[in-house]
């Protein structure tokens, strides 16, 4: 990594953390917003990657797909069985009258990207709201979430440092030959760790047990999610999903772990922590 890249990359977190951090103890419409952004610009980068080996995904319905997604997560349009009937009859209407790519690749790829993406992506919001507009309550998905994405960013680092240093052992070679089993533990742990620390500090209302569950999940299922957008990515013959953020790639780089672990811990959080 040049010495030009490493400036941009810290100056850019250093602006970027302290607004997220902002945004999701403020919730609401602001969080809102955020994720919805997250979502589309990932959706279109992956859209757009995908077009280098003649996959033609359906922007549009995909893109309206998962801005509805997120939309009906808030407002409870249609249930979900609904939404996807139609959906799937709308693509395959559509497919009727393009030529660009094959048509299984296309509808395949669209519906990745709304399920993928944007279902995903409305499970951080069902975080982030996980408690209601009561007193203090509300502030507490804020504290959950900040902690969330703290924890991935640690994991990150914590995981590329031990895996430079100590990394002998490739992980997934075929899949990105620069991650291993090494800088995966180094990531686990500090994901552990972070969270326990998060405990102390600003989690006390949550139990041991969904601290180290919430850890678990991200030390783990955060780094698969990596793992799979660079299997996407490798797929495609691309490095980045997009040059969007100077020394960071792109969007859907930034937040693939967080898209990935963030159902798993929704559900968790929904049906099994006491």
């Amino acid at each position: 990594m040049s010495v030009n890249n490493t400036f941009l990359r810290i100056l850019v977190s250093a602006i970027t953390i302290p607004l997220i951090i902002f945004i999701s103890y403020s919730g609401g419409v602001l969080f809102f917003v955020f994720v919805m952004f997250i979502s589309l610009l990932s959706y279109y980068e992956f859209t757009t990657f995908i077009k280098k080996i003649d996959i033609s995904a359906n922007f549009w319905v995909g893109f309206g797909g998962a801005l509805f997604v997120l939309l009906n997560n808030k407002y409870h349009y249609l249930d979900t069985y609904t939404f996807v009937l139609l959906l799937i009859l709308v693509l395959f209407f559509f497919e009727l009258f393009r030529k660009q790519g094959a048509t299984i690749a296309n509808i395949g790829s669209t519906l990745i990207g709304v399920f993928y993406i944007g279902f995903f992506a409305s499970t951080i919001i069902g975080i982030r709201e996980i408690y209601p507009h009561i007193g203090n309550l509300y502030e507490r998905g804020g504290y959950i979430i900040i902690s969330i994405f703290v924890t991935i960013w640690v994991c990150d680092s914590a995981a590329f440092f031990g895996g430079t240093a100590l990394g002998k052992h490739k992980l997934f070679p075929r899949v990105s030959p620069k991650k291993s089993w090494e800088g995966a533990v180094f990531g686990f742990l500090f994901a552990i760790g972070t969270m326990a620390l998060a405990k102390v500090i600003v989690l006390a209302f949550l139990s041991w047990t969904t601290i180290i569950v919430i850890g678990f999940i991200i030390g783990v299922f955060g780094q698969i999610g990596d793992l799979i957008e660079s299997l996407l990515k490798r797929s495609a013959n691309v490095k980045d999903s997009s040059h969007l953020i100077p020394g960071h790639g792109g969007i859907f780089d930034r937040f693939d772990s967080l898209l990935f672990s963030a159902p798993i811990i929704l559900l968790y959080l929904t049906y099994f922590s006491k």
